[in-house]
Order: C-alpha cells, then structure tokens, then sequence
C-alpha cells in the first residue's frame, strides 16, 4: 500500500525508506515575509491497529473532514495497521488582512493573527473548527469579540430546544457548567446575535458541520486561544474554498469541497481566483496552468499542490514521514461509541438538509 502513493515515480524515495521524524508543531507558525501565505509542510504517519483517522486528526492539529478528504478510499475507523495516512498540516493563509481572528468556514480551520512586537516576526496560530450545518449557517463577515467567559451556563435558544423536542432529545431552558455542557470551558462571544467561538463536550465533531451556527473548538485549542485573544478583538468570517499562496518562491492552490449550501456557484469562485492570481513572474497565469487548477479543484482534497509541477503526487514526494505520537487514552470513548456520535450527528445534518 506504502508504494500506491507513488507509484510511477522512479526520482522519489518510498515513504517506507524514508528517516522517521519529530512530528512540526501542529498549530503555531512564525510568517518571516508578509509574502509568505503558506506554513507548514504535508506530513505522513504511519498507523497502529487502534488507529482511527479521528485519533490522528486530533493528535496533529486537523480537523474529522481534513484528513478524511486527505486520504480518499481510507477506512476513517479501521484503517489498518502501517497504514501510511496523509496528515494535511500545510496551509494557504486566507487572502485577507492578519490580524485578530480569521475564520475560513469552507476550509473549517480558525487563524489568529496576534499583534507582532517592533521587529518581531508576525506569529500565526491555527486551529481546526466545527462549524454550523446546512440549515443553520455560521454568518459570514466582520464582527468583534465582545466578552469573555469561562465554565458558561449555555442558554438554549428557543430554536434548539424546539427541534431537540421534536427528535424526542427535550433540553432544558439552561444547561449549566459541566461536562453535559455543549459549550466546553471556554466561550468567545461575537458581536453577531446568538454567535459565538467556544470548547465541546464532543470533540469528535470538531472539524465537521454540526453545530447551530456558533464555531466549536477543541477543548485544549480555546483554552489555548481565550488566554491570547482581548475583548474588542476583531474577527472575520470568510467562505474561501479555493486559495493561493506564496511559500519558498512556489505557488500553491488548495483546493476544500465548496459548501453544499454555498450561493456562489464553485465555477464562479474558481475563475475569479484564477483571473486575480499572478504566477511567480508576476503576469497572468497562462491556460496550461489555469486547466491543471482546474483539474485540482474537481477533486479537491484540502492539500496544497506545488501547480508548477504538473504532478498528481508532488505532495506525497515531499511529504516528511513523522513519529505516531498518539496515546490512547483509557477513558475515551470506544470505537464503537465514537462512530455512533459521529453518525447522528450527520445523521441529524442530513435529515435537516433534507427538510430544507
């Protein structure tokens, strides 16, 4: 299987032969250049028999979608022992102004840009993010952090509790602090009505579209985030699920799964980028590469591709293969329990989308 990756590449040396290394840090990264837009490199690992693609994607900073989308044909709940597994851990900065909070609801990953000291290097933190399902949209645009709170009470909105009533899962008007509570430790409110960026009690579904709207992190992630972000903090939502960037005199396009529910047609949103986007000479991309972006966009896998080199497996060519350093914990859930969460909960997606 090891030798599927990259089969017909005579130049490469197989994933197997490779020296195994220390994991990069999964969620901070240092932009030396204002030019630079992506950090990080794609990375491999190689599975255990309890291995499930849920485990990798917590254990090196991505999100369930990320790595399912990542590694096509992969069994997300049992996929084999030394199995290798794409870790897609290099990503294309959101083409917008860096700072605050940048939230990219297409790629469902959170960028927070803090404020670089006189002479510093500017830092960037990202995170991935559960975001609001088909029905229940996380809004788009710019807002503010307006408060703070720790261990929150969770006032259900009439809304939820109607439709948790009707799937016979009755809420209470408030849920207080606790592990029962969807919130987690931590909440950032918005100044959008109703919005918010907080913790989870289900961390499973980080990196999926299940929530009512509101932006869900992983436990450790807001923990990490609320001790940096201020009040008054601003914050931008975007919908990009096609990008470019800049990384060590290369262009890259990443190309996410557009939204189901997006309003803007993909071909739309592809073709802008391309009539915007200068190659590295700085003039308009030429039709060879235009055709190559396209034909990485049809099947789009979250990846950043090197588009210069015309080839369907420079990722894994350049992939650094990483030490499994997941540790099983021995309160997690079960196999069993996991995949039963992660199912009604796009169970209950599913079923809202089809009421729609």
């Amino acid at each position: 299987m090891q030798d599927d990756f990259l089969k017909g590449r005579k130049d490469v040396v197989p994933l197997d032969e490779r020296p195994v290394r220390e994991p990069q840090a999964p969620n901070e990264f240092l932009l030396p250049s204002p030019a630079q837009s992506v950090v990080g490199e794609p990375q491999v690992v190689f599975t255990r028999a309890e291995d499930t693609l849920s485990d990798l994607a917590r254990e090196y900073g991505l999100g369930y979608d990320e790595i399912v989308a990542a590694n096509p044909g992969t069994n997300p709940w049992l996929p084999g022992e030394n199995t290798p597994v794409l870790l897609p851990t290099q990503y294309v900065l959101p083409d917008v102004p860096r700072q605050g909070i940048v939230l990219n609801i297409a790629t469902k990953r959170l960028f927070y840009f803090p404020q670089a000291e006189e002479g510093e290097a500017q830092k960037m933190l990202t995170y991935p993010i559960g975001i609001g399902r088909v029905g229940w949209e996380t809004p788009l645009g710019s807002t503010t952090v307006v408060s703070k709170a720790r261990d929150p009470s969770w006032w259900v909105p009439l809304s939820v509790r109607r439709e948790h009533a009707e799937m016979g899962n009755p809420l209470p008007s408030v849920v207080p602090p606790g592990p029962d509570n969807p919130l987690g430790s931590r909440v950032l409110k918005l100044d959008m009505p109703g919005y918010l960026i907080h913790g989870t009690n289900t961390p499973y579904g980080v990196g999926m579209r299940v929530s009512h709207g509101c932006v869900r992190l992983y436990p450790e992630n807001i923990e990490r985030l609320y001790e940096l972000v201020a009040i008054g903090e601003p914050v931008m939502i975007v919908n990009e699920p096609y990008q470019m960037g800049v990384q060590d005199d290369a262009l890259y396009f990443e190309a996410h799964a557009p939204l189901e529910d997006d309003a803007l047609p993909p071909e739309e949103r592809l073709q802008a980028l391309l009539d915007r986007q200068p190659d590295m000479a700085g003039q308009p991309l030429n039709e060879h590469l235009r055709e190559h972006v396209r034909s990485l966009a049809a099947e789009p896998r979250g990846v950043p591709v090197r588009i210069a080199m015309y080839d369907d497996e420079e990722v894994m060519a350049r992939a650094r293969v990483v030490e499994n350093t997941v540790e099983m914990d021995p309160n997690a859930p079960t196999l069993t329990e996991v995949r039963e969460m992660m199912e009604e909960a796009e169970a209950e997606a599913e079923a809202e989308q089809e009421s729609l």
